[in-house]
């Protein structure tokens, strides 16, 4: 899952072009552009050779990295595993998706303890790591099984939910 996720992110680096720059939609690398235009050859024998050709350059792509094929399980699976780090934009890991199941996650505590300052540091069944960024009473302690949900809020802000609690401010750790 860690390697998936470098891809990932590592075809989104380059997709995204340059730290900062604005979204984008994201094209169809040439290598897919080529396969797709083979559709628009009248002559079936040229359609099917043209096809031939684009999908042996697709394969030899796929096979030494250049290309990086997704679905929508797998971007979702990405984009969860970076959800909460401040990143360059990962928006092709959106694509489709409605704006809600985009901005927040829902996952279960693995556990969870208390920093010394009485914030709670949560690790979630996925591996992530949110800690309270500021410290609040929870009438319930978190627990292996809570219910956490993590949205997104303002200016990079997360707000953290666990076991159907009022939500406070936290933040990714790892």
């Amino acid at each position: 899952m860690a390697a998936t996720f470098k891809a990932v992110l590592a075809a989104g680096l380059i997709l995204a072009g340059a730290v900062g720059a604005a979204p984008k939609p994201v094209a169809s690398p040439a290598v897919v552009q080529s396969v797709l235009d083979c559709r628009k050859v009248a002559d079936n024998a040229e359609r099917l050779a043209c096809f031939d050709k684009a999908a042996a350059v697709m394969d030899s792509a796929t096979a030494s990295g250049d290309l990086v094929a997704l679905d929508r399980e797998q971007r979702r699976a990405a984009r969860r595993q970076a959800f909460g780090f401040a990143l360059p934009t990962l928006s092709f890991l959106d694509r489709g998706e409605k704006t809600e199941e985009a901005n927040r996650i829902s996952a279960t505590v693995a556990e969870a303890s208390q920093d010394p300052y009485g914030k709670w540091i949560i690790r979630l069944d996925d591996g992530a790591v949110w800690v309270q960024t500021e410290p609040e009473i929870l009438a319930r302690r978190p627990h292996k099984g809570s219910i956490v949900v993590i949205t997104k809020g303002t200016l990079g802000s997360f707000f953290m939910s666990i076991g159907g609690e009022s939500a406070g401010k936290a933040k990714r750790q790892s």
